[in-house]
């Protein structure tokens, strides 16, 4: 990626505004955003917004071959202007001069930098299912660069020994690390939030966002997260940003200075969401319902943005756009999907992929119905002629039959029957292959605990998530089964990285430390991914699965190359089962190779299944 010929230094502030002439009253740009734009977008539009004090008493004016000032919008609110321009396809990069004058005078002017995209910025490619996404919570991850653990102007200081604060992982400890993350066989990273959380208290985490434009200083940099995802990427991996389009943090610099009367919803006085997601396809819901759905506040803490004011949701596009486009990412994950406003969710998610057709994203809809998941992806036709434009969803109605189907007894519909009956709910799904199919998140608690710390189960659980339809998404820690309580804890899911400390006395990164079983547990995912990662028909093959029959599941993937039969025992004794019935899948001389022993197989024959086991069969 070329470097800019400027620096960012703060995008909370416009720094290249000065005045000209003294004035009885002094003009000042506090915030102007986007920073920055590129030439050469398949949208000509930009709309900038300008804060600073009584600044609508001015007058914006340009002089720039190839670009137009369209109009512009004044508001309610005095300390803001929102300027339209259009940019023309054949616009040459440089620095757009904007002139604000107050009648024949000239009181400020602003150099804005109008970049060069990088070559085939436009058809960059998305994550896929040829990928495995390794899911980071940067502050719990590890800590590179102690000097940024606490930031005298921010609020909430570091404290390692508080669950709920701030421990001092950065994007330094993220790009030390790549290394063994590729090594591993991960080829996507999701950080959770990485922009500024200057809120008072709990602000590790990241979904509060108080400047949408600024990398939060004890993460690092803006630049310092350009340099992560460049270095990634030369690691073969790709970075998937996580964005928050539904709420804010209470301590945004909006909620000092809001742009109009209706810039949130309930914003005279906060109502909090019911948290009722089925409303927006419950035929029979209230309006009232609906409406506290998505327009509720999550807490005092988290202020509930109006993305039906035309401002604000251009404002959330053009922010998503410019990430993209700055930091050269391969994904974004979408916070709470289904919490914001609905046309804009189609209008936001349809204007990614008008930049990056080949772009791909995940939005959040946390519900274990797959009828309400579907209602999302792009391609559905929905009851009510909601039409979407988001490409993926995670799945977690399969996440959820995942890890209680490997711990409940036998049933007609639980234990595997449960897990056979949500792959089979697949026709649903415009595009099951494209769904995010994960083992936990920073929400969830720990898969080796969900399943009654069981290193047999987890290894089910990590080759199913390897071969089974989808892209999958596996949690930091996972892979030395890392431990929480059954119920949510956030702080315990979210501890730290072992290792990613100096002084830590057991080191995932170099294995010094870890208990055999852990690095057993680390070894297995090692090997199993560095195999997905060489398997084509892993990433794209079809899927044929057979029903599961006393504590055993098999199921094929296959294209016209190759095929892959897994085959699982959750029985606690050794079972045998017969191949006939695989025989649409088998030829009748049939041998194999089980990927994770190196074992060979007659399919012609019964197979002899261990206790508790999987077997991963490359059919010869």
């Amino acid at each position: 990626m070329k470097k800019n010929s400027y620096l960012i230094a703060s995008m909370s502030s416009i720094f290249f505004a000065f005045s000209l002439s003294a004035q009885a009253k002094d003009y000042a740009i506090k915030h102007l955003e986007p920073a920055s734009w590129w030439v050469g977008m398949q949208d000509k539009n930009l709309q900038l917004l300008v804060h600073g004090e009584d600044i609508s008493e001015l007058t914006a004016s340009i002089t720039y071959p190839g670009v137009t000032l369209k109009d512009i919008v004044k508001v309610s609110n005095k300390n803001y202007l929102f300027i339209n321009l259009s940019i023309a396809p054949e616009t040459i990069a440089g620095n757009l001069n904007i002139r604000f004058s107050q009648g024949d005078k000239t009181v400020l002017s602003v150099a804005y930098p109008l970049q060069a995209r990088s070559a085939n910025s436009a058809q960059r490619r998305g994550f896929s299912p040829a990928d495995v996404i390794y899911l980071i919570v940067p502050d719990r991850f590890a800590n590179g660069d102690t000097k940024n653990d606490s930031i005298d102007s921010l609020k909430d200081k570091a404290k390692r020994t508080n669950p709920s604060g701030r421990h001092g992982g950065d994007i330094s400890g993220m790009s030390e690390h790549l290394d063994y993350i590729a090594n591993m066989g991960f080829s996507m990273i999701w950080p959770t939030p990485l922009t500024e959380n200057d809120q008072f208290s709990y602000s590790y985490h990241g979904y509060a966002a108080t400047n949408h434009y600024q990398i939060d200083p004890r993460f690092g940099s803006n630049e310092d997260y350009r340099q992560f995802v460049a270095k990634a990427k030369t690691k073969g991996i790709g970075v998937i940003q996580d964005i928050v389009l539904n709420h804010i943090g209470s301590s945004h610099w909006w909620m000092k200075d809001l742009p109009t009367a209706d810039w949130l919803n309930y914003q005279d006085k906060p109502v909090f969401t019911n948290h009722a997601r089925t409303t927006l396809q419950d035929t029979h819901a209230s309006t009232e319902d609906r409406k506290r759905f998505t327009d509720g506040w999550f807490s005092d803490h988290m202020p509930d943005l109006n993305q039906r004011n035309p401002l604000v949701a251009n404002y959330l596009i053009q922010n998503s756009i410019w990430w993209t486009e700055y930091a050269d990412l391969s994904g974004i994950r979408t916070d709470t999907y289904s919490y914001s406003d609905k046309a804009f969710l189609t209008n936001w998610s349809a204007r990614l992929i008008q930049e990056y057709p080949n772009f791909n994203m995940v939005g959040e809809e946390w519900s274990t119905n797959p009828n309400i998941v579907s209602y999302w992806q792009k391609g559905k036709i929905n009851h009510d002629g909601y039409v979407s434009s988001m490409p993926s969803m995670m799945d977690f109605p399969l996440h959820e039959a995942l890890r209680q189907s490997l711990v409940e007894t036998e049933s007609y519909n639980g234990g595997l029957n449960k897990l056979y009956e949500n792959i089979a709910n697949d026709f649903l799904y415009p595009n099951a292959d494209n769904l995010v199919i994960f083992e936990g998140n920073h929400d969830t608690s720990r898969l080796f605990s969900a399943l009654n710390e069981d290193i047999d189960l987890y290894k089910i659980a990590m080759v199913y998530l390897a071969t089974m339809r989808g892209i999958p998404q596996i949690t930091y820690g996972t892979e030395i089964l890392m431990t929480s309580p059954k119920q949510r804890d956030d702080g315990k899911v979210r501890s730290d990285m072992p290792g990613g400390w100096q002084g830590d006395a057991i080191d995932a990164f170099t294995g010094a430390g870890l208990t055999s079983t852990q690095k057993e547990a680390q070894d297995f995912l090692k090997k199993l991914l560095s195999w997905r990662k060489n398997t084509p028909v892993i990433h794209h093959g079809k899927l044929m699965h057979f029903a599961p029959d006393k504590g055993t599941y098999t199921y094929v993937r296959y294209d016209d190359k190759k095929k892959v039969m897994v085959v699982i025992n959750k029985n606690k004794v050794a079972t045998v089962i017969g191949t006939a019935r695989f025989h649409e899948m088998l030829a009748a001389t049939a041998a194999a190779t089980d990927v994770l022993s190196g074992k060979k197989f007659d399919l012609s024959k019964a197979i002899n299944l261990p206790a508790r086991s999987v077997l991963v069969l490359e059919i010869d």
